[in-house]
C-alpha cells in the first residue's frame, strides 16, 4: 500500500516505515522461530468439507559461505490426504518492493480471510475473519511468503539486510526459500505455480528465470495479479508517452463507474468502454502523442475533444495538460467540483480531501480502507488460531530503501519471463486484471505482453481475465468469485495438460 508521500515506484506499499537501525537491530529471530507451528483446520467449500495443516514458520537463507542470511517466514496451507507427489503447490506474495504478503494473505485465496462490507468497501470496527469460500486450497496447497524486511521475515543478526533491497537480491532470496521448502516439504514432484501481485508480478517474472536456470525447477504456471512488467508503462515522462497510454483505458472506466461519461457511453457496460477506451488509447492517441509539438493547433483541439469524451474531464483542462494526463492529477480532478478525490488503488473508492484545489490526493481511500482491518486481523489470527509466537512487529511495510535495481528506473522483465517460457515449452501466464486499479493499470499489462516475443508459441500461452475491482480486485465479493473460478481452472488445466503427457510419455 501507498500514500502520496512515498516514492511513485512502490506500488504495493503499506504505510509504516520503521527506520533501518531499528530493523537492523530486530533482526534477529525470537527463539521460537525456528520451529513451525502446526494446527489442524476444516472449512466447507462448494458443500464440501475440506480438512487442512497450516503450518507457520520460517526457512533458512544462506548466503554463500552457506551460513544463515536471513529467515523468511511462511504460512503454508496443505489439503489433508493428498498425495504429494501430484498435489500442485502455489507460493504467494505481494510486491512492493517492500510489501508484506498480508494483503493476499487476509484477501485472495486463504482459508480464512477479512470480511469487508458491501461491495467490498471498507468495513466498520471491530473487524472479522470468516472462512473464505473462495480459496483456492480445493485445487492447490498455497505457500504465503514475506519479503526479508518484511512480516516476521528478517537477515540474521550481524548481516547487512540491504543485500535483500534490490531487484536481484530479492529474487534470489525467493528462489532459495522455494528451494528449501522444496528440500524440507519434500515437494519436488509437485506441480509448481507462482501467483504474485503487483510488484510481485515483476518479482515472478525475474524469479521463474532464477528458479529455472539456478535451481532447475521448472514451473507450470504463473498467474499474475494486477500484472507489471516494466516500470515504463507506469512512470510518465517528457520521453515517455508510453506510460499516458497505458493509464488512459483506466480513466475511461473510473469515469464510467462514476458516471462522467457522455450518454452514449454511460449506457455500455464496462467491457465494451474499456475496449473502446483501450482501442483509442494504443491507436489515435498513441500517434498524436508520438507527434509531440509537431501538432497543428486543430489537431491539439480536436484529439482534446476526443479525449474529453473518453474521461470525463473538460476540454479546456485536456489541453492545458498538454494532452497527457498525470495519473494523480487525475484523481484529483474528476470529482473536483464534488470535493471528492477518487482512489489510487481502487478508483471506485473516494474521499473528502483537505480542499478542492492542489494537485494531489490527501491520502488513498483505497488503501486505507484495508490497513486497519488487514493488520488488526492478521495480527489476531496468527497468534491465536496459528499458534505463532514472536517477539518480532509484523511489518506490513518493510524498510527497504533504497531498492537497488539492476537496470535503469525503467526496470523490464520481459525478457526474462519469455527466455523462460522459451526453455520450458509448457509453462503457461495468466494476467488478471482490476478495472478500476490505478496502480498497475490493465492497458499496461496489455501492453506489456504485446512486448513478449513475437511468436505463437509465447502469445498462446497467455491468458487474461478482468474484474470490476481494482488493484485488490478479490475485495469485491462478485470479483472474488470470478477471480477464484478462473485461476482455480487455470491451474486444473494445466493440470490436466501435464497428466496427458506423462501418461503419452508412459
Amino acid at each position: 500500500m501507498r500514500t502520496r508521500f512515498i516514492p511513485v515506484l512502490l506500488i504495493c506499499l503499506a504505510i509504516a516505515f520503521p527506520s533501518f537501525a531499528a530493523a537492523q537491530a530486530a533482526a534477529a529471530p525470537a527463539s521460537g522461530d525456528d520451529k513451525p507451528s502446526q494446527t489442524q483446520h476444516t472449512i466447507r467449500v462448494d458443500g464440501r468439507e475440506l480438512r487442512y495443516t497450516a503450518t507457520a514458520g520460517t526457512l533458512p537463507i544462506r548466503g554463500e559461505d552457506g551460513k544463515v542470511a536471513a529467515r523468511m517466514f511462511y504460512v503454508a496451507y496443505t489439503k489433508d490426504g493428498e498425495d504429494t507427489k501430484t498435489r500442485p503447490v502455489s507460493f504467494l506474495y505481494n510486491g512492493g518492493p517492500g510489501s508484506a504478503t498480508v494483503w493476499l494473505h487476509m484477501g485472495s485465496f486463504a482459508p480464512r480471510h477479512v470480511q469487508m462490507a458491501d461491495e467490498g468497501f471498507q468495513p466498520a470496527p471491530p473487524y472479522k475473519l470468516v472462512d473464505n469460500e473462495n480459496t483456492l486450497l480445493d485445487v492447490s496447497d498455497l505457500v504465503f511468503v514475506d519479503a526479508i524486511s518484511t512480516g516476521y521475515s528478517r537477515a540474521a543478526a550481524g548481516v547487512n539486510a540491504a543485500q535483500f533491497h534490490g531487484q536481484a537480491g530479492d529474487i534470489r532470496a525467493f528462489g532459495d526459500f522455494i528451494n528449501e521448502y522444496l528440500n524440507v516439504n519434500s515437494r519436488w514432484p509437485s506441480p509448481k505455480f507462482l501467483i504474485g501481485e503487483s510488484y510481485g508480478t515483476i518479482r515472478s517474472a525475474g524469479l521463474s528465470q532464477e528458479l529455472q536456470t539456478r535451481h532447475g525447477i521448472e514451473l507450470n504456471g504463473i498467474v499474475l495479479v494486477s500484472a507489471l512488467l516494466t516500470y515504463q508503462t507506469i512512470l510518465p515522462g517528457p520521453q515517455n508517452d508510453i506510460a499516458y497510454v497505458s493509464y488512459f483505458p483506466t480513466y475511461t472506466t473510473t469515469a464510467w463507474y462514476h458516471k462522467r461519461l457522455p450518454a452514449d457511453l454511460q449506457s455500455k457496460d464496462v467491457k465494451k468502454v474499456a475496449d473502446e477506451a483501450l482501442a483509442f488509447a494504443t491507436g489515435e492517441y498513441a500517434t498524436t502523442l508520438l507527434k509531440g509539438n509537431s501538432l497543428s493547433d486543430a489537431e491539439r483541439k480536436a484529439v482534446a475533444q476526443k479525449i474529453a469524451r473518453l474521461t470525463g474531464l473538460s476540454a479546456d483542462y485536456v489541453e492545458r495538460t498538454n494532452l497527457r494526463i498525470d495519473p494523480g492529477r487525475f484523481r484529483k480532478e474528476l470529482l473536483r467540483d464534488k470535493r471528492l478525490v477518487v482512489g489510487r488503488l481502487d478508483t471506485r473508492y473516494t474521499a473528502t480531501d483537505v480542499d478542492a484545489a492542489g494537485e494531489n490526493e490527501e491520502f488513498d481511500p483505497s488503501n486505507t480502507a484495508l490497513q486497519g482491518a488487514y493488520t488488526a486481523m492478521f495480527s489476531d489470527y496468527v497468534r491465536n488460531e496459528l499458534k505463532w509466537e514472536s517477539d518480532l512487529h509484523y511489518d506490513t511495510s518493510g524498510n527497504v530503501r533504497p531498492w537497488t535495481y539492476d537496470q535503469n528506473k525503467y526496470m523490464d522483465m520481459t525478457e526474462p519471463l519469455r527466455q523462460t517460457m522459451a526453455r520450458n515449452p509448457y509453462l503457461k501466464v495468466h494476467v488478471v486484471a482490476g478495472y478500476y486499479d490505478m496502480a498497475c493499470v490493465f492497458g499496461g499489462a496489455v501492453i506489456d505482453f504485446w512486448h513478449l516475443g513475437y511468436d505463437k508459441t509465447f502469445t498462446d500461452r497467455v491468458s487474461f481475465s478482468y474484474y470490476e475491482g481494482g488493484h485488490m480486485m478479490y475485495t469485491r465479493p462478485s470479483a472474488h468469485k470470478s477471480l477464484k473460478t478462473d485461476v482455480a481452472k487455470f491451474i486444473t488445466a494445466n493440470e490436466a495438460v501435464r497428466a496427458k503427457m506423462t501418461t503419452q510419455q508412459q
